[in-house]
């Protein structure tokens, strides 16, 4: 017994010799690292750090490639539908509007440039707005689906006529500046000649349209290129009043003069005279030509006014407050439309949906 106990004995210690052995012998192995020997040994250490980089590097490129994949094919999706629903559905829903403020997708060419879908889709939702929501139309319905077409009819008309509109202001040189829009939309809002009975604009233009103040500017901006074109083209409205302006600088009588030159047959027989009090709320007189009749002196007349339908030349009999008097001669102009529908003869509008 005591002779095993001392086998046991003399074999663990043997394993522990045999272990420090190994590990002297292990350390005896280990490289010395010299400057010589620096970059070789640099080498081993990432030659075996690759084979755990490259397939890293790999699964990223796969990683990268998927990802753009995607997002093509999402991209291609997105296209495809939106496509689909502005050309063959014709769809006006607020998604597919904001997708047309973001790309230029074309519904016609007129006058030689693309007309943008958006500005349809700009021109046809507020007029459904207006009618869902202040006359209590539904277009869902069977029966109100003829009355939509005329609208989305009226919109693409709208937006046609536009182009033309511009293709002829950029043809003579015309624009309109901030401080013309800004100019004329004070003197609309300080006499009340939006149509609007109260509140605020912004809040009226969000009720009625869905629209914001910009939105308004755009379509007013609009309106007074149109006004500008046709004071310019109507080269004969506009002789016919610089005539009618020398006149009475030469000293000639305003009734006499009112007489020769003004088309309004209404007062033409009474010197000018409109014949009853003007208000800065009175609709039936321009807004331009109101604030004239205001801000000159009682017995002086102004110069030639473009109106938007007429050139004005006005005199103011008397002030009284809030009301005056006053007589004008008016010199009509031709309709914008004469000039736009002589530019779509010669240059046809190119349709890109089936039109109403």
């Amino acid at each position: 017994m005591m002779k095993n106990k001392l086998s046991n004995v003399k074999n663990k210690v043997g394993k522990i010799r045999g272990s420090r052995t190994k590990d002297v012998a292990s350390k005896a192995v280990l490289p010395y690292i010299t400057n010589e020997t620096v970059a070789e040994h640099r080498e081993e250490v990432l030659s075996g750090a690759r084979k755990y980089i490259y397939p890293l590097q790999h699964s990223r490129h796969k990683i990268v490639w998927l990802s753009v994949t995607i997002f093509i094919a999402t991209f291609v999706a997105l296209l495809v539908f939106t496509m689909l629903n502005l050309y063959r559905f014709q769809n006006t829903s607020t998604f597919t509007y904001r997708i047309t403020q973001i790309v230029p997708f074309p519904i016609a060419r007129a006058g030689g440039r693309f007309v943008s879908y958006e500005s349809y889709l700009f021109e046809l939702r507020r007029s459904i707005h207006y009618y869902e929501n202040k006359q209590k139309i539904n277009f869902q319905l069977e029966e109100n689906q003829g009355q939509l077409n005329d609208l989305k009819k009226d919109a693409l008309n709208q937006v046609i006529n536009d182009a033309y509109v511009k293709r002829l202001a950029d043809d003579n040189g015309i624009s309109v500046s901030l401080s013309e829009l800004e100019r004329e939309m004070d003197i609309s809002i300080k006499q009340n000649r939006l149509g609007f009975a109260d509140g605020t604009l912004e809040d009226v233009l969000k009720d009625y349209y869905d629209w914001d103040i910009n939105d308004f500017k755009r379509t007013f901006k609009q309106q007074i290129l149109a006004r500008k074109v046709v004071a310019v083209l109507d080269q004969d409205a506009k002789i016919k009043a610089e005539d009618a302006l020398v006149e009475l600088n030469a000293g000639a009588e305003f009734a006499d003069v009112v007489a020769r030159y003004s088309d309004d047959e209404t007062s033409k027989a009474n010197g000018g005279e409109y014949g009853l009090d003007i208000t800065s709320s009175l609709k039936t007189v321009s807004p331009k030509v109101t604030e004239v009749i205001f801000a000159q002196g009682v017995g002086k007349y102004s110069e030639v006014i473009n109106t938007g339908y007429s050139l004005e030349i006005v005199k103011t009999i008397s002030l009284d407050n809030t009301k005056a008097k006053a007589a004008h001669i008016q010199i009509n102009l031709r309709d914008i439309g004469n000039y736009v529908g002589e530019l779509k003869e010669s240059s046809p509008p190119r349709y890109y949906i089936a039109t109403p």
